[in-house]
């Protein structure tokens, strides 16, 4: 039995294959080519235990090529993999061996490889979010303009609906109303691109079951059902709320022995999205929940305001777990009994 590992980059690939005693039987450096990889691989294809691919940021093209080839195809978690770091010389080649090495010890951390359909609506909620990010700065800029000129900021909703005649109203120097008319066209220009989006999301998840059981959550709205509903994918891969409490970053990343604390974990081992979305619905469910409010501050009490903002997103994480699995809807006595 052979395995492959693929050390992927922006322009090219080292692809290498190994035996069932770590020998190299094959190793070169390609281009991002998808036709030349296949070529490649393909005298080893029958025997393959498998083809490991690292998880970068460009490993669409190769992974949906490889299994649309019928390869065998396993997403390397680089975050949790920790090569040995007394070692006096590594490289490229390497990291693929190691890769190929770790697949023939089944021992390899892997990452979840979503079908593309599911992916592409994913990425655009991603970008949804990118936009909201961007739009926030121009929207910033606008209050902090006018705290330098009148001494107190305009609101955020005010900066969003500022207008030509708005801004003339305001009777700044030329250069200063250029400022903000060019902030403001940025703004509308992001928020019509925003709404286009939000349109397009909802039209795809509106029917997803998963979305209608989340939005019966405290704090979770239709924005929030679609983050959090695109980023799990399927629940069934989570063997249990533990662990997708872990993967939407709500736990505690920490070493302890006898104890005490000796050091810190991988703090960015997870899903960043999954993290936002539900620390978000947590400070919409303090607002909006009396029950949540009193978790949050009897938490707060014996702790501070982050820690028991984060203990709430814990435990509305964990809820969604159960929910998800069970087929019910949000029970707030069960939650915060």
């Amino acid at each position: 039995m052979n395995y492959s590992g693929i050390d992927l980059h922006s322009d090219n690939s080292v692809v290498s294959v190994m035996d069932d005693t770590d020998r190299v039987v094959a190793e070169k450096r390609l281009p991002n080519d998808l036709g030349r990889i296949l070529t490649f691989l393909a005298p080893w294809k029958d025997d393959l235990a498998g083809v490991v691919v690292e998880s970068t940021f460009n490993w669409y093209w190769l992974v949906d090529g490889l299994q649309a080839a019928g390869f065998n195809v396993l997403l390397a978690n680089t975050t949790a993999i920790k090569k040995y770091d007394g070692l006096k010389h590594s490289g490229d080649e390497t990291d693929a061996r190691y890769l190929a090495h770790l697949l023939r010890l089944g021992i390899l951390p892997t990452g979840t490889i979503l079908p593309p359909e599911i992916r592409t609506v994913r990425d655009l909620a991603r970008k949804r979010q990118q936009l909201v990010r961007s739009r926030t700065q121009h929207i910033l800029a606008i209050e902090n303009i006018t705290a330098r000129q009148f001494g107190k900021r305009i609101t955020s909703n005010q900066a969003k609906q500022l207008d030509e005649h708005a801004v003339d109203q305001m009777h700044l120097p030329d250069d200063v109303s250029l400022a903000i008319r060019a902030n403001a066209a940025v703004i509308a220009t992001l928020s019509a691109q925003i709404d286009t989006l939000e349109k397009r999301l909802h039209e795809r998840v509106l029917l997803n079951a998963d979305y209608a059981l989340l939005t019966t959550v405290p704090g979770i709205g239709q924005t929030l059902a679609t983050v959090i509903v695109l980023e799990i994918g399927s629940i069934e891969r989570f063997a249990n709320a533990g662990n997708f409490a872990s993967y939407a970053r709500c736990v505690q990343s920490q070493h302890l022995s006898n104890g005490k604390k000796k050091g810190e974990g991988n703090t960015r081992n997870g899903n960043k999205y999954l993290a936002w979305a539900f620390v978000e619905a947590a400070n919409f469910a303090i607002r909006f929940c009396a029950e949540a409010k009193r978790f949050y501050d009897r938490k707060k009490a014996r702790t501070n305001p982050i820690v028991a903002r984060k203990a709430l997103a814990h435990k509305l994480a964990r809820a969604c777990f159960h929910m998800l699995k069970e087929r019910k809807p949000f029970d707030m006595t069960r939650c915060f009994a």
